[in-house]
């Protein structure tokens, strides 16, 4: 019965560690405004009924569950996906939290789109790559 109780406890430290682990993400990221064009409904409320603003995160929906509305994550920028200009959009990220808060359109995956007050900074944005770091997960 003894080796059964440690075979499950160590099972459930291995399976933290491994959720541990899981803590970050290499995705794709591009940048999004409060555009008519980018936004379904009003372009200045997210899909959860958040204000836009510097911080806020759309994630694709199929990494909705692994990200709900309310996740709190650091943002690392990698360069584009050509390798090219890495970190230079760390000025938006380093010491910001970011909260996932909205949705992309169901054509994207393994995507992530973050808000930028201007079309022009979201456009030099492009297409890049970035780690995700889970900070908090929202309360249940």
């Amino acid at each position: 019965m003894r080796g059964c109780l440690l075979v499950l406890f160590l099972f459930a430290m291995a399976g933290a560690f491994a959720q541990a682990g899981q803590k970050r993400l290499i995705l794709q990221a591009t940048a999004y405004t409060s555009s008519v064009y980018e936004t379904v409904g009003d372009p200045f409320v997210t899909a959860s009924g958040m204000r836009t603003r510097l911080g806020v995160l759309a994630v694709s929906r199929d990494l909705f569950p692994a990200l709900p509305f309310g996740t709190k994550v650091r943002l690392r920028d990698l360069g584009t996906v050509h390798g090219r200009g890495k970190g230079e959009f760390n000025y938006l990220f380093e010491g910001r939290l970011f909260v996932v808060a909205d949705l992309m359109n169901r054509r994207w995956r393994q995507r992530v789109d973050v808000w930028l007050p201007d079309r022009a900074t979201a456009l030099r944005f492009g297409l890049r790559l970035v780690e995700l770091e889970v900070v908090e997960y929202p309360r249940r």
